[in-house]
């Protein structure tokens, strides 16, 4: 025996064993909708056989066949006689009668035939069953990075402290009760706290601006001032013009009016890219090497004002400066500038 005779064996039993089943509990009502069918040959050879073995060890249904075989013979000596025209037409007009009075299906009963239609025929064809699921994963999850490409950006986390200790700011009132020692003292407490995010968080870069005015320590404004400059010099909203609360303006305030020589040495490196087209800039700079006290502020601004030394209002400064500035260096500085731009007298 081959082995392939072997591995269908087994499937062979088993088809019998269901078989065997099939014919020992099928009933009589089953049976003779059967017969009607193999009667008129329509019966599937698979309910054919079982049928056979029903008919063997059930009476009634056997006398029900024998008499469909009497009748199919007695029908057959009788001449063949073809419907009259009118009652054709009868016919037909009673068969529309019929189906008019039959009630429409509801949308939904008519839905889910369709469905069940289009699972069958998906059921047959196993290819398109494919394509479908292949065409529904491309489209979800083409669906899926459309979203995520288009959804809104979520601002950037905060981490904020609440340390508990806490300093006595001042004191809003003092009350005693009466015929008592019992004194209510009412204060307020500023309690410090901690913010961490991006420096592109609109929160941080307030909190930055307000550490160029008030902040704490030098060395908190040197440290404000440098997040902001780095910002302006990477060209990240480093708004300009009559916005007096953007950072170009915050950094013009610091490079003029701070104490700090490193503030103003580090607003200047912030505005420098701005100095060519914001003529707001151009004149804070022309004013802070006029009268800044700080030889590396004044060095540091006339590097800077290098691109536009041919504006009138820079060759004024510089002319002066040349003539009147105590640091023997910064008047050779700008002297070499006026020469470079051919306006010395």
């Amino acid at each position: 025996m081959s082995k392939e005779t072997e591995r269908k064996t087994p499937a062979k039993a088993v088809g019998q064993v269901l078989r065997l089943v099939e014919v020992r509990t099928m009933k009589c009502d089953k049976a003779q909708e059967n017969l009607v069918l193999m009667h008129y040959g329509e019966l599937p050879d698979e309910y054919a056989v079982g049928l056979e073995q029903h008919l063997i060890g059930c009476e009634a249904c056997r006398r029900e066949w024998d008499a469909l075989q009497a009748m199919e013979q007695q029908f057959a000596l009788l001449p063949m006689v073809e419907p009259s025209p009118n009652l054709l037409a009868q016919a037909r007009v009673r068969l529309d009668e019929t189906l008019d009075t039959i009630p429409p299906r509801g949308m939904f009963s008519r839905i889910a035939t369709n469905f069940f239609v289009w699972v069958g025929h998906v059921r047959s064809a196993p290819a398109l069953a494919t394509l479908l699921l292949g065409v529904g994963f491309l489209t979800g999850n083409f669906t899926y990075r459309y979203q995520v490409a288009h959804a809104p950006k979520a601002r950037p986390t905060m981490t904020i402290s609440h340390p508990t200790d806490a300093v006595i700011a001042n004191i809003t009132g003092i009350t005693q009760t009466p015929n008592s020692e019992l004194v209510q003292v009412s204060y307020n407490k500023v309690v410090p706290e901690t913010v961490e995010g991006s420096l592109d968080s609109p929160d941080i870069r307030e909190l930055l601006l307000k550490g160029t005015r008030s902040a704490a320590t030098d060395g908190v404004r040197v440290d404000s001032v440098a997040l902001l400059a780095g910002e302006c010099k990477a060209g990240h909203n480093c708004k300009g013009g009559t916005d007096t609360n953007g950072i170009r303006n915050a950094l013009l305030v610091s490079m003029l009016y701070d104490q700090d020589p490193g503030v103003r040495l580090k607003a200047l490196e912030g505005l420098q890219p701005y100095v060519a087209q914001d003529l707001r800039v151009r004149d804070a700079i022309a004013e802070a090497l006029s009268r800044d006290p700080s030889a590396q502020v004044r060095e540091a601004a006339i590097e800077t004002l290098g691109p536009v030394k041919a504006d009138s209002t820079v060759r004024q400064v510089l002319r002066t400066v040349s003539t009147t500035d105590e640091n023997p260096y910064i008047r050779t500085a700008s002297y070499n500038a006026l020469e470079d731009t051919g306006d010395l007298q």
